[in-house]
Formats: structure tokens, sequence, C-alpha cells
């Protein structure tokens, strides 16, 4: 886990770290770090936010799940609930909504460091969200032909984003509504520390691990302003078993809640042997 949020001054994203959602060219910064240990299996390329609320109930709110769905009704005309990012300069905004407004937007680049050789990790940005996601809930437009600047004409970008909804990849099945990184920021944290699945690294070679144990580093193109509400933002590579991921939360949470119930059953007991023995008789007394 790298946090990269610059705070400190010793560190290479301190430079960056007033960072506006436009700023051109984007500030960048590269992040040196050791593997002790080899990762064998597949491993999981997360981002990580902490003190990002996205389980505020207006935020959450903040969207269109008819125009998500490629509705082309919809797409000229927004829900109200997407409001104030429904229209800019009196066009609508494609996609609507403080959810897709936010949307996280870091470049993250991965390179082993081999006799000061760096070599690229490749990352693979497909396969990264849930499939009844990708191929139920959210759809592009429909129109005649496949060319989405023609589908999305008559819209705007949302306010934050650099760039409109239809040049987010040069894959067709990648692009606009169906793009893998925007479907998987759109899936609201229940938290305000979370991390969403950003890449993934696959094992070409059963001999080699997938990542070798020894010196890396990251590039990040450090686009996500986090400083103003305190926030930080950290790299995470994990691998999963049939267990699934590593994640401590559900460990601890099940630890603390079994051992407040075995609290409260020792209360409970107390109190039972205590005043437990009054008398149940159905005799109404003289």
């Amino acid at each position: 886990q790298i946090d990269y949020t610059g705070t400190e001054p010793s560190s290479p994203c301190n430079k960056c770290l007033n960072v506006s959602w436009d700023s051109t060219p984007p500030c960048t910064c590269t992040i040196n770090f050791t593997l002790e240990h080899s990762f064998e299996s597949n491993v999981f390329m997360y981002y990580g936010l902490s003190n990002f609320y996205q389980n505020h109930r207006r935020y959450v709110k903040s969207r269109d799940d008819s125009q998500l769905n490629g509705d082309n009704s919809s797409l000229l005309n927004p829900s109200k609930e997407c409001e104030p990012y429904r229209t800019n300069e009196d066009k609508p905004i494609a996609p609507c909504g403080a959810i897709a407004n936010s949307m996280f937007n870091d470049t993250l680049m991965l390179y082993r460091i081999d006799n000061d050789t760096r070599t690229p990790i490749p990352l693979i940005k497909k396969g990264i969200a849930w499939w009844t996601d990708k191929n139920v809930k959210f759809r592009n437009p429909t129109g005649d032909g496949n060319n989405l600047t023609a589908l999305f004409q008559g819209t705007t970008k949302p306010v934050n984003w650099p760039k409109p909804v239809y040049m987010l990849d040069t894959e067709p099945d990648n692009n606009g509504f169906i793009n893998e990184d925007f479907i998987v920021w759109m899936r609201t944290a229940a938290l305000p520390t979370f991390r969403k699945l950003y890449r993934l690294i696959e094992r070409k070679n059963n001999l080699q691990p997938t990542l070798q144990a020894g010196k890396y580093s990251l590039d990040i193109a450090y686009n996500y302003p986090v400083h103003s509400f305190d926030g930080r933002k950290r790299m995470i590579l994990s691998t999963i078993s049939w267990m699934g991921g590593k994640n401590p939360f559900l460990g601890i949470a099940y630890i603390t809640v079994g051992s407040i119930c075995f609290f409260l059953g020792v209360v409970l007991l107390i109190i039972h042997h205590k005043y437990g023995n009054r008398n149940t008789s159905a005799d109404i007394p003289n």
C-alpha cells in the first residue's frame, strides 16, 4: 500500500498537493518502493480514498439511471435529481450528477526497476467492473451508426471532467457510459475510507511470480485534488484467495460485535441470577 497524497514535505508528490481539476499539463510525480515478497498469482491494483463520503444521501441520489442505461430522452433531459450538475451553459450534462462529476481521474503506471532499467508492468483495464453493471445497467445511447461523438451531440461534459464521456477511451467497447473505470466509480462506497479496483495484472508464466520481489516505481499523473477536504489517496496491490481479498474490516467487525454480544450475555446472566428468583406463581395474594 503506497500513500501518495503528498502532505509530507519530503514526499515526491508534495508539489502536486494543491492541484486543480483542470491543471494543464497535469502534475506528475514518481514514488519508488520495494516489494519484500513476490506476488505469485494474479495481482489486483486498487486506488484508495479516505475521508470521502460517497454515502451522503444527496450524493447517492445525484444520478440518472435512465440516462446511464442509454435512454435517448433522458440523455437530453436528465433527471432533476442531478441538480446542480444537471445542465451547464444551457446544455444537458452527460453523465449528469455529483457522483459522475467527482470521478477519480488520477493515472497510475507501474514499473519494475532492474539495474537502473525501468520495465513497464502491463496493466489490464478491462474486466474490473461487475458483469451486471457492464452489460445490463450501463449502456450507450442508440442511433444510426456507432459514432459516439454524434450520439452524444447536444450534451456537454461534467464540470470537473477534462474531456467528454465519449473520449474516455479509444476502444469502442470501453468508451462512453460503458467505460469500466467510470462504471467502477459509479458504484458508491458505504464507508468514507474505501478502495476501488483500478487495474489487473495477470500472471503469464506459471514458472515465475506475477510481481517478483524487488524495486518498483509508481508514476502518477496527479489530477484528483483531496487536500481541500483532508482526504488521502493511496495505491494498493493485492491478491485474492478462495476466501477473497485481504481486507481486515470484516474480521474486525465480527470480533467487535462478538465481544459486545459476549459482554451483554455475561451482564444479562448476572442480572438473571440476581433478580430471577422472584415468585412466579399465578396465585393472587390476599
